[in-house]
């Protein structure tokens, strides 16, 4: 495939692969987002509409609803999405909606979340599970505050894949400088992210132009691809890297000869004659058999619903976790993490928290870091609280010993919510980022190929694993700083965590 042209560079990261040729099985999972008014409502509806997914029973509905025509012939396509009555009274989106339609070579997902800074925990809640995420932006006022803070939400919460929708083009007629500026300033934003795998597309989701059909009369001077066209290209986040993980969610015996432990495969794979760990207490354990509700498998991936049964008698409870025994999560009383505060009255520093994850439930202390600044992208030190909407890096302190992946490995074991004790209301949502020693040093176990991983040991620890073969090739790399438990601690104090 050849290079785009010059006047082409809305896509940051061109598509390279041609079409696949046979039907992708695996759904995938989006989400769109971005500020109140920019589209959301109406670009998925126009999406449902063009790629017949609208039934015709829907679509009598859908006119009788909308009271009338538009100037171009057709209904309230936002209709289709919004269907709580307070949503279509005030023209807004309040709850995640969720759509599913398809073309000839894939299936997909959609959540339509809403853009209110009111309603951000709702779209928190549609990002957690999508694969991508459609940003939408108004041509005529580009990038809003609350257009970035759904894209870091995002981002926070493992996607990887954006497509920046630019949209109402033909209300700024279609200019090409107006859409080539919105392009550049997602993509600085983006890159302070993490996040490079970006397609921006002009389009007028009211008009259907560069959603399925391209609009190359209208925007001669764009060939890249259409919104269907990206998403038919877009890659399933795959749940068979890592680990076995089963998060035990109740332990049945229906008899003196059968003893299980049931839950959702929340990662890798496992069959009989597996070695497992049943964790915190790390009791080791094989695998004897796998039953479903209908009969013994052979094996069982992510997402399965099993039952589980071991070789021998040991003490599983809910809120264990069973896991590979070659490929074990992170174990601690202190983790660092990033979280978003969903409650009016925010985080309170040094307020005792219910930390809920999967099936278990513990006490946490939190200590808020650092809290980021959406305007310029940059985390400011030293946060005292965290306000309703606030994102913020934070220091979770559990008083039993707590189980966890980190997120970037493992969406389901690197995740957890925050409940208050008192009012029993969801607070905060948040994803493991790393390991915290008892002094402070971090275990970063998705530490990016390059960075510097600072390890705070017992000193003759230290000279036995400077003298192994594992460090014989990469010696001149690594460096040796002898210090005492206290100026270690100053030392990652005054770090910030962020080392």
């Amino acid at each position: 495939m050849t290079a785009p042209a010059q006047n082409a560079s809305a896509t940051i990261l061109p598509f390279a692969e041609p079409l696949k040729a046979v039907r992708d099985t695996r759904p995938l999972r989006l989400i769109t987002c971005g500020s109140v008014d920019d589209g959301k409502s109406t670009l998925i509806g126009r999406l449902l509409w063009d790629t017949k997914a609208v039934k015709e029973d829907q679509a009598a509905t859908l006119a009788r609803d909308s009271g009338g025509q538009n100037d171009l012939g057709l209904p309230d396509f936002a209709l289709l999405l919004d269907g709580l009555q307070a949503e279509r009274e005030q023209g807004i989106t309040i709850d995640v909606a969720y759509r599913y339609f398809s073309t000839d070579r894939r299936s997909f997902i959609v959540a339509d979340t809403p853009g209110h800074e009111q309603y951000t925990r709702n779209m928190a809640t549609g990002a957690s599970t999508a694969d991508l995420a459609i940003l939408l932006a108004d041509a005529r006022a580009g990038l809003l505050e609350q257009t970035r803070r759904h894209a870091t939400i995002a981002a926070l919460m493992g996607i990887r894949q954006f497509v920046l929708a630019v949209n109402k083009i033909d209300l700024v007629h279609y200019d090409k400088a107006v859409f080539d500026r919105i392009s550049h300033d997602f993509r600085e934003f983006a890159l302070s992210l993490g996040v490079r795998q970006i397609t921006a597309i002009p389009m007028s989701a009211l008009k259907g132009e560069n959603v399925v059909y391209p609009a190359d009369a209208s925007m001669p001077w764009y060939d890249g691809p259409t919104l269907v066209d990206a998403l038919e290209l877009a890659t399933v986040r795959s749940t068979q890297a890592g680990g076995f993980r089963l998060p035990v969610q109740r332990v049945v015996r229906p008899g003196e000869s059968f003893r299980g432990y049931q839950g959702t495969v929340a990662g890798g794979s496992v069959k009989p004659g597996d070695s497992v760990v049943v964790l915190p207490s790390g009791t080791v354990a094989n695998v004897s058999r796998i039953v479903t509700f209908d009969l013994v498998r052979n094996a069982a991936v992510a997402g399965d619903a099993i039952t589980l049964v071991l070789d021998r008698q040991v003490d599983v409870a809910r809120g264990d976790v069973i896991v590979s025994l070659d490929g074990q999560p992170m174990t601690g009383h202190h983790f660092d993490a990033q979280l978003v505060s969903l409650q009016p009255g925010g985080i309170e520093p040094g307020k005792r928290y219910w930390l809920k994850s999967g099936s278990r439930r513990q006490r946490v202390a939190v200590e808020p870091i650092s809290q980021l600044e959406l305007a310029t992208g940059k985390w400011q030190p030293h946060a005292s609280t965290l306000a309703m909407n606030a994102i913020g890096k934070v220091r979770l302190s559990f008083e039993e010993l707590a189980v966890f992946d980190a997120y970037e490995q493992n969406r389901s074991t690197g995740a957890f919510i925050l409940i208050d004790p008192d009012t029993m209301n969801t607070v905060a949502g948040g994803m493991i980022t790393a390991k915290r020693t008892e002094i402070g040093g971090i275990h970063r176990a998705d530490a990016p190929a390059g960075q510097r991983v600072v390890l705070s040991l017992p000193a003759d620890l230290a000279e036995q694993l400077m003298a192994s073969e594992l460090f014989a090739s990469r010696r001149d790399e690594t460096e040796v700083k002898r210090m005492t438990a206290k100026q270690a601690a100053e030392l990652f104090s005054n770090a910030g965590g962020d080392i």
